[in-house]
């Protein structure tokens, strides 16, 4: 899952991997092509390792 504010509706919306119809490579990293809630096809950079500050601690449940 990763979260996406959609250009066409302006919300923030959680997007599932249901939703994903494509992902291809970039000169810019992996890039998700997704169907928002709203409709609209949008494309998103897919971080797969996400980087993080040396120290910053991550809650997991």
């Amino acid at each position: 899952m990763l979260t996406h504010l959609c250009s066409a509706c302006d919300k923030r919306q959680l997007i599932f991997p249901s939703q994903i119809t494509a992902v291809a490579d970039s000169d810019h990293g992996v890039l998700a092509t997704f169907t928002c809630w709203c409709g609209a096809e949008q494309t998103a950079p897919l971080d797969l390792v996400p980087s993080r500050a040396r120290g910053e601690k991550v809650l997991a449940a």
